[in-house]
């Protein structure tokens, strides 16, 4: 009987724990909609105000006088959702190779591929923006799209998780069928690795969808700059700013990423729900 009371406390004290972090979570998206719903002088009135006010739309109407909020979220949506398409093949494709099939040089490509893994993105703006100088691309969503059409984390990640996924027996038996390398891949493969696809599309969304260091320094033409850049133009004059206004625009770039996370992650549990059933 002890045991018992001793083991529901602990359940108890676990949920307790894990309902305070969920609070402590979530708290900033909360505080975000408040202030979005509020002016700048409510925002930073005491005692500070933690239900939602009557400003919401005015805050809106202020945004979308003060950037094109529609176009650079469109122009977010085109980088993101190209970046991730060109990523998944790319990386599911090359780490489909190193996870399954022998070649000469395959142990030092992968070792350079971890090279590559490891070195800052920072470091490599200065001579990709000589090289998209050269190909004329700067200014244009090209120059955002193509450097990241493949990245060394994206094969990382997937060739760990084909190796373990992807059985053997599987790709010998599709052989004796008379399946060729595509048909391997796209018959065998990634059918098997869909949640691990579903983690690297929202991994790869949400850091396209977020970058704005790059996109500052490559788009130059002013109609097509992505929304994080346009948000950051929300600053006003004199060092006065609309946080209102500017947590409006923080709130609604959210939504894109939101459902994306959604739709993910239903493809991932809904996934292994299905492996531990069989």
């Amino acid at each position: 009987m002890a045991t018992i009371k001793g083991s529901r406390r602990r359940a108890l004290a676990l949920h307790a724990t894990l309902v305070v972090g969920v609070l402590l979570s979530a708290f900033p998206f909360y505080w975000a909609v408040i202030m979005s719903t509020h002016t700048s002088s409510e925002i930073f009135s005491y005692p500070p105000k933690l239900l939602p006010g009557t400003h919401f739309l005015d805050n809106l109407r202020h945004l979308l006088d003060a950037i094109d909020f529609y176009g650079s979220m469109a122009n977010s949506l085109l980088v993101a959702g190209s970046v991730t398409f060109l990523v998944l093949f790319f990386d599911s494709l090359a780490a489909f190779v190193f996870a399954k099939f022998p070649f000469p040089g395959k142990r030092f490509l992968f070792a350079s591929l971890m090279i590559i893994f490891m070195v800052p993105a920072q470091l490599a703006a200065i001579p990709q923006f000589v090289i998209m100088a050269k190909l004329g691309w700067i200014g244009s969503m090209t120059s955002l799209i193509v450097p990241a059409a493949a990245n060394a984390f994206g094969i990382f990640w997937m060739r760990q998780y084909m190796k373990s996924a992807i059985h053997d027996e599987l790709l010998d038996a599709s052989r004796i069928d008379g399946a060729n390398f595509l048909r391997q891949y796209w018959h065998v493969a990634l059918p098997v690795v869909r949640p691990g696809l579903a983690f690297l599309g929202i991994f790869t969304f949400m850091g396209q969808w977020n970058d704005y260091a790059w996109p500052l320094i490559a788009l130059t033409n002013p109609d097509n700059v992505t929304l994080q850049v346009a948000l950051s133009q929300l600053n006003g004059t004199h060092g006065t700013t609309d946080y209102g206004m500017v947590m409006t625009g923080a709130l609604l770039a959210l939504i894109p990423l939101l459902i994306v996370f959604a739709v993910g992650a239903r493809q991932i549990i809904g996934d292994l729900a299905k492996g531990a059933i069989k």
